[in-house]
């Protein structure tokens, strides 16, 4: 036998092409069968013999915290703007030791009537002495700090606060915050005005620097030398030493005989059958006279009852779960949202609206309004304190319908009301 017959060039090259074909397939199959696996179970804008697949690029991750925006509910209509932003496409300012990242009418339109701030402050640092042309409220999220606040009659508070803890200063009360403990602190605060900007703040360091030494040493009847290492620019974030004990700060100066910081956790809650609200405003924290609040939990397939405020625009932040928000503008207007935990939502005045915990575990939202009472409307109330003929003939209802309807209704609001989980079909 030659050796032509044992390496027939031709016949191997047609060998390799069959195989790098069946190789090609191969790896095409299993691309598609990846894709086909990550976009199982991704929401697709179809609903019987309407939409159909997104063809082009995708965000999977995006799609499937935000189903009811890929696929909107029948019911929705109309033209509305956005009514949700998250912290994580907030800009995020870092300084040392700690974080900031703001959520205002720059980043949502919407959100007019009240500004939210994210902050975190580590162990021993300080968020600088400052004051601001808007009033401010705090609730804690995580960890612990200390904070102090000048009153207008020269009083200081100085207080510890822990998670689920508020605090509120006036517009123009100065003030300082600080992480304590092992971890520090984070919080979100609350502005009332969507302009305000936290690059807009009155620092002391800023003010000092943009002071003439000399005004400053007759100001406080000290030598020009005194202010010779003060800091050029402002400090806004910095790290400080952990402070001591609270009472002996407190013995240092001159007490406040105002509250400025309140428990909102340690409220007894409202118990309702599909979860509770703990109700904060000016009548149990009477200096918080610009922001009202609501802590609300809502079980797994509960719903925070559909409803509206006539006082002010519902700011809503996140802590944790998932939902959904239908809201109604009138004229036949309506659009679905999706929150996850880190979410903002607003609901503008008297625009009515629910939220519905479409996810696993618990939903836990503050509403916060620019106002000094919190007020609702119960959709529910509502029906059950109107005659009932009247309400018949609006919503048609006859016979054993309306036997149904009318025997379940309560007179007595009930905001959260239980449920099972809704299935979010893909």
């Amino acid at each position: 036998m030659s050796s032509t017959d044992l390496f027939d060039p031709v016949k191997m090259q047609d060998e390799i092409q069959v195989l790098e074909s069946i190789l090609q397939e191969r790896r095409a199959a299993q691309e598609l069968y990846a894709r086909s696996k990550a976009q199982q179970d991704v929401p697709q804008p179809k609903r019987g013999r309407t939409g159909g697949d997104i063809l082009g690029p995708v965000n999977p991750d995006r799609a499937r915290q935000e189903p009811d925006t890929v696929r909107p509910p029948v019911t929705d209509s109309g033209k509305m703007p956005n009514m949700k932003w998250s912290y994580t496409d907030s800009h995020m300012r870092l300084e040392e030791g700690g974080w900031a990242r703001e959520t205002t009418v720059r980043e949502l339109p919407s959100s007019v009537e009240l500004a939210g701030v994210n902050m975190r402050l580590g162990p021993g640092v300080y968020r600088e002495l400052h004051w601001h042309n808007e009033s401010e409220w705090a609730y804690i999220i995580k960890g612990t700090c200390r904070i102090t606040v000048l009153d207008t009659e020269g009083g200081c508070a100085i207080d510890d606060l822990e998670e689920g803890d508020l605090w509120y200063f006036p517009t123009g009360f100065p003030h300082g915050i600080q992480g304590t403990g092992k971890h520090g602190v984070e919080f979100l605060l609350i502005f009332d005005d969507g302009n305000f900007s936290e690059d807009s703040t009155f620092l002391l360091t800023d003010y000092l620097a943009r002071t003439p030494v000399s005004v400053l040493a007759k100001n406080f009847r000290v030598s020009p030398d005194v202010f010779s290492t003060l800091s050029q620019r402002e400090k806004y974030i910095f790290q400080g030493t952990l402070p001591g004990s609270l009472s002996d700060d407190r013995k240092a100066v001159r007490p406040s005989r105002h509250r400025f910081t309140h428990r909102m956790l340690q409220q007894t809650p409202l118990k309702f059958p599909g979860g509770t609200v703990r109700i904060t405003d000016s009548t149990n924290f009477p200096i918080s006279k610009t922001t009202a609040a609501a802590h609300v939990t809502i079980q797994e397939g509960g719903l925070r009852e559909m409803h509206w405020h006539p006082n002010a625009d519902e700011w809503s932040f996140f802590l944790k779960g998932h939902a959904r928000v239908t809201i109604f503008a009138s004229s036949g207007r309506a659009r679905t949202f999706n929150y996850m935990a880190g979410d903002v939502g607003i609901v503008p005045k008297n625009h009515a609206h629910y939220v519905e915990n479409i996810g696993e575990g618990e939903v836990e939202m503050l509403e916060m309004f620019r106002a000094s009472k919190f007020e609702d409307f119960s959709t529910e109330q509502w029906m059950a304190q109107t005659p009932i003929q009247i309400v018949a003939e609006h919503l048609n209802l006859e016979g054993d319908k309306k036997k149904e309807f009318f025997d379940a209704l309560n007179k007595d609001k009930v905001p959260v009301k239980a449920g099972r989980r809704r299935r979010s079909s893909m």
